[in-house]
């Protein structure tokens, strides 16, 4: 099995937390095929988590299909993800920058836990 691309994974997301009453925007729309996915968790603090693809290490093997994110930033003020991502857009044109407001990303995503 192949993993769903990027902009389809992307909608599905945003379908998902618009049905259950959240909110997030496309930041930026990198490839559409397989641009990496970042994203910026916006918490109620005015705090904000900011989750990457996970190594290729972290996969079970025989399950590429599934999208893994890491944690890179834990509940830092907003200008510091802003930051990070500029940075992150410099070395990579093709990325995507997803934006959610929640306090459990991971009712939403995949998500390392093992590093934090």
């Amino acid at each position: 099995m192949s993993r769903l691309k990027s902009d389809i994974f992307v909608a599905a997301l945003l379908r998902r937390m618009f049905a259950e009453g959240g909110t997030g925007a496309i930041e930026r729309r990198g490839a559409p095929e397989a641009g990496a996915i970042h994203v910026r968790v916006r918490h109620r603090d005015g705090t904000e988590t900011w989750l990457s693809p996970a190594p290729q290490s972290f996969f079970e093997t025989g399950r590429p299909e599934e999208r893994l994110f890491e944690i890179r930033k834990a509940r830092v003020p907003e200008w510091d993800v802003g930051e990070a991502l500029a940075r992150e857009r410099e070395f990579d044109p093709d990325i995507w920058i997803v934006e959610i407001e929640t306090e459990r990303p991971e009712d939403y995503l995949d998500i390392d836990n093992a590093n934090r």
